[in-house]
């Protein structure tokens, strides 16, 4: 490390005195940390679904500030959790990285940290980066950050025993693949729940609203979700069962439980069982009865199908085509239930082997994928066992001729 680089990082943070995360909050500048907490604290202090989507959506950075509190508190003597440990162990690589930057680099970092720390962005993509980074390390390999260095196309370049790999890191968010979006979906339903109180005063009962969307509701479409509410209000005041068109078939009908006080959860895992795993579920309840709600888009979801497109499009413009080549994926927005649907249903391992049969895979000799899941530590079906999936492609030198070079294939 340079004497001036030495200088810039410890004027960034006593690296001997603080935690990884004292650290990387110094580094990205403290009074930037507390301005993203408290935009997020703000944008989700309602007791509303929209609000919980944003702490789902923001779920890392509310783990950091845990940390930072018990650290700057001194509660050190509390257990972390998994969750915690993994992201420790990623801070420690990303502390690590500043520490191997040049000046330049630090600076192209710092920007990018503090970009993922506005508006809807968060920080997955960089941590996905330094995860990335540090498994490859844990296996024998040196990494170089090229992208942040030299502002290669692909992020960083792997070596180990005379051979050199580059490493493209991607976030592709799984909302691309639906047409019903999560964070639409929770103010539809945050908007109707605020009248079903005083509908349901006067029309006691246990209701189920149907709902097939073929227009669906996405995210920065307002008109979508107003259209929906209008014509469910509309229903709700004309007594209606049903409403139906090329946009949407909706339809009410008597919600039949079984027992006199059945909770919500217990709801929601019958409305799960009963619509699948695609559909969007819904349970509001009131001392006069039960208001739930289920809606599917007008076809399946497609996430296999967005992440294979992505790949036909990520080789060409990340890849050299100088060396060999990794693309590793991180997959965000998904829950437990369709992670784990994607796995077994092979989908993801589909998108993958059709894009190595594409003439834009020539360099590529795998592609790795993972999710949130194993990113906070998850166990046992939930989550890949070995930190994420890796799909070799059989057509690359180094899959038909081992021996030619034994590093490749280490990393996969």
């Amino acid at each position: 490390m340079s004497a001036e680089n030495l200088k810039q990082s410890s004027r960034d943070f006593p690296v001997t005195a603080l935690s990884p995360i004292e650290q990387f909050v110094m580094f990205v500048g403290p009074d930037i940390w507390a301005a993203r907490l408290s935009d997020i604290a703000a944008r989700s202090a309602a007791a509303n679904r929209a609000s919980g989507v944003i702490k789902q959506t923001h779920a890392l950075e509310l783990a950091l500030e845990r940390m930072r509190s018990r650290a700057v508190g001194g509660g050190a003597g509390a257990i972390p959790s998994i969750a915690e440990q993994k992201l420790h162990e990623i801070l420690a690589e990303a502390v690590s990285a500043i520490e191997r930057l040049s000046p330049a680099g630090v600076e192209r970092l710092r920007e990018r940290l503090r970009t993922a720390l506005s508006g809807d962005r968060s920080l997955v993509a960089s941590f996905h980066l330094f995860r990335t980074a540090a498994l490859h390390q844990a296996r024998g390999f040196a990494v170089f950050f090229t992208g942040l260095e030299q502002g290669t196309p692909y992020d960083f370049l792997l070596s180990r025993d005379g051979v050199e790999m580059e490493c493209v890191c991607e976030t592709i968010s799984a909302e691309a693949g639906r047409d019903v979006h999560r964070r639409a979906w929770a103010h539809f339903c945050d908007r109707v729940e605020g009248r079903m109180k005083p509908w349901l005063g006067t029309r006691p009962g246990r209701y189920l609203l149907k709902m097939t969307l073929a227009r669906g509701l996405r995210d920065g479409r307002p008109e979508l979700v107003e259209s929906l509410h209008a014509r469910v209000l509309a229903m709700l005041a004309a007594g209606t069962r049903l409403d139906q068109d090329e946009t949407a078939v909706l339809r009410v009908e008597p919600l039949a439980m079984s027992g006199t006080s059945p909770t919500v959860e217990s709801l929601m895992t019958r409305l799960r069982r009963e619509f699948g795993p695609e559909a969007h579920l819904s349970v509001s309840a009131s001392a006069d009865g039960v208001w739930a709600m289920a809606a599917r888009a007008g076809r399946r979801n497609e996430v296999a199908a967005v992440i294979r497109a992505h790949l036909d499009t990520l080789a060409p413009g990340r890849v050299s085509g100088e060396r060999p080549a990794l693309l590793s994926l991180f997959v965000e927005d998904l829950d437990r239930a369709e992670w784990r649907g994607l796995r077994e249903s092979l989908e993801l391992e589909g998108a993958a082997r059709h894009f190595m049969t594409c003439n834009g895979a020539a360099a590529v000799v795998a592609v790795t994928c993972y999710s949130r899941m194993e990113m906070f530590g998850l166990t046992g079906p939930d989550a890949v066992a070995e930190g994420e999936l890796r799909f070799r492609n059989p057509a690359h030198p180094a899959a038909k001729n081992p021996a030619l070079a034994p590093a490749i294939l280490s990393s996969v």
